[in-house]
């Protein structure tokens, strides 16, 4: 059989060069690689194997039921989930051996289960320094740190970590992050002189990592700088030494002539000016493309056509113009461009679309366009040669003569 009709194609090489990179620049602090959301849309297991095999000391998801899917993939390395529920199946988690976050009203949950299991928890204390989700309050954290050390003086559980979340790391210059770090500093002590035996203190998320030091601790929590993603506004990737590691591409399934004056997709927000050439797109909002992200690049044959008209379901239409390159003419370019590689964003080593193009068109992130990639788009692997696997050296691929054909 031949390739996917569409595909997002991983580059696994690249996600161990970027563990390696940011592992280096995180040291002598631990490195956890964040694998939720199917890791970030990547492939959750595929993933997490490669970032260990970089160097990663731990794994982190948000929700326990991810976590158990990594043991059950037989993934034994230092595991943490810490976003919970009532239902959440504290049970399991603590049979699995899998590290839990707490922010107060988990804690007697954690406890019954531990209980249950006959076996103590472990659990990372979480306060809440400004971002104003879960967590502590700061009013609230010496009541938290009593009742959990209380627990742990009955065999129940033990405080191995305290941790927290910044808010506005990815915009350095606001001072909001210096608060935070002072505020996680306090708590911290008082977790300490209230009887904690803290193996980890964690609060520096990518751009943390990327950009604050002083945040570090002992590790670090890198979710997006693994798939190769900037957190900045202002500094792309490649400026950081990261290689994106996803590929969104298919084929152009249509084209077709039509006359000046020709609408283009529901609502009918696109008009022709001039006779031209369409070619069709199968890739919609179900596979997770933004509906709203009309004006989103896609590169056939080595030229980036602006997406028109509305984005469809299943479809988009780009306009490839009422001539071809290189003096082809408009009856022409039809026979060039269907069946072609259209690639909607990729690691942008030849100038092609970066997957940032589609999250200003769409008014979002690089991290929502990423993650919500459907999983009626099958992902491809391009797997880790054994010098990358042995070397901390990546091979990661350059985008060409990958998958499809394309480059990316």
């Amino acid at each position: 059989m031949g390739a996917p009709e569409r595909q997002a194609i991983i580059d696994l090489p690249a996600i161990f060069h970027n563990v390696a990179t940011l592992k280096a620049m995180a040291a002598p602090a631990k490195f956890m690689a964040v694998v939720k959301a199917d890791g970030y849309g990547h492939g959750m297991i595929p993933v997490a194997r490669t970032a260990l095999a970089a160097g990663a000391n731990w794994l982190g998801t948000a929700h326990v039921s991810e976590a158990l899917s990594l043991r059950a993939a037989g993934i034994g390395a230092p595991l943490m989930a810490w976003l919970h529920t009532p239902s959440t199946d504290f049970g399991a988690a603590v049979a699995q051996g899998i590290d839990l976050g707490c922010s107060g009203w988990e804690l007697d949950h954690i406890a019954a289960a531990a209980r249950e299991q006959e076996h103590p928890a472990r659990i990372h204390l979480k306060i809440d320094t400004g971002l104003g989700r879960n967590g502590s309050t700061m009013a609230d954290w010496d009541l938290l740190v009593a009742r959990a050390i209380a627990y742990q003086d009955d065999g129940l559980l033990r405080v191995v970590g305290v941790f927290s979340h910044l808010a506005v790391a990815d915009e350095p210059h606001r001072p909001e992050t210096d608060a935070q770090l002072q505020c996680f500093r306090e708590a911290v002590a008082i977790a300490e002189d209230a009887g904690a035996d803290l193996q980890v203190r964690h609060i520096a998320n990518t751009p943390a990592t990327l950009s604050r030091p002083d945040s570090h601790f002992d590790m670090v929590r890198v979710g997006l700088g693994i798939y190769g993603l900037s957190p900045f506004h202002d500094q792309s990737a490649a400026e950081l030494g990261l290689i994106p590691a996803m590929t969104l591409v298919t084929r152009v399934a249509m084209c077709k002539d039509v006359p000046a004056g020709q609408g283009v997709s529901y609502g009918l927000h696109y008009v022709t000016d001039a006779p031209t050439t369409l070619g069709l797109i199968p890739l919609g909002y179900a596979d997770g493309v933004p509906r709203v992200a009309t004006g989103g690049p896609v590169r056939v044959n080595g030229i980036t056509y602006p997406v028109v008209g509305r984005i469809a379901m299943d479809q988009m239409v780009i306009d490839l113009g009422p001539t071809g390159r290189d003096g082809f003419s408009a009856a022409e370019v039809p026979g060039s461009a269907l069946g072609a590689a259209a690639v909607l964003f990729g690691n942008g080593h030849d100038g092609g679309p970066l997957v940032e193009r589609w999250a200003e068109a769409a008014g979002t992130i690089n991290y929502e366009v990423v993650t919500r990639i459907s999983g009626r788009v099958p992902r491809t692997y391009i797997e880790l040669t054994g010098a990358a696997e042995g070397s901390g050296v990546s091979g990661a691929s350059d985008g060409s003569s990958v998958g499809m054909g394309v480059s990316a």
